[in-house]
C-alpha cells in the first residue's frame, strides 16, 4: 500500500497524540521525523541484518541513563520509516495500527525500555 507523505505523517501525529499526556509531557527533547527508507548503515547501527525490516529507530540517550549533572544533550530523534511500513501493510487500518505500535515502541526506548521488555508487553 502507498500513502501520500502528508497522510502518513498525520498517522504518526495521531499515534503520538494517543500517548497519555503525562508521558508526552516528559518528551520535551525528542524530535520525531518521517523518512522514506532507512539507509543501509542504519541496519548495522542497531544490529538488524540486511533483509530484515526496520520500521522505526530511536537515537539518543534514554532518560533513565541521564544523570542530574549530564551535559546538555542534542534532541533525541525518533525516525519512522514510511516505505517498510507501507510494504508490510495492506489496509488503512493495518498501517495506522502498525504506525501506532512503532511510535510507542520507539518512545519506550526514549524512556529506557528495552526490546526484551517490549516483547513482554506485547510491543515486539
Amino acid at each position: 500500500m502507498r500513502l501520500a507523505r502528508r497522510k502518513f505523517e498525520a498517522l504518526v501525529e495521531r499515534a503520538l497524540a494517543s500517548i497519555p499526556p503525562e508521558i508526552r509531557a516528559r518528551m520535551d527533547n525528542v524530535q520525531v521525523v518521517v523518512e522514506a527508507w532507512p539507509a543501509d548503515d542504519r541496519f548495522a547501527e542497531v544490529g538488524v541484518q540486511p533483509g530484515e525490516t526496520l520500521f522505526g529507530l530511536y537515537e539518543g540517550v534514554p532518560l533513565i541513563e541521564r544523570g542530574v549533572l549530564t551535559e546538555p544533550l542534542l534532541p533525541d530523534k525518533i525516525t519512522i520509516f514510511q516505505g517498510p511500513l507501507e510494504e508490510a501493510c495492506e489496509s488503512d487500518e493495518e498501517i495506522a495500527e502498525e504506525i501506532r505500535r512503532t511510535v510507542i515502541h520507539e518512545v519506550a526506548h526514549h524512556f529506557g525500555i528495552d526490546d526484551a521488555r517490549l516483547t513482554e508487553l506485547g510491543y515486539d
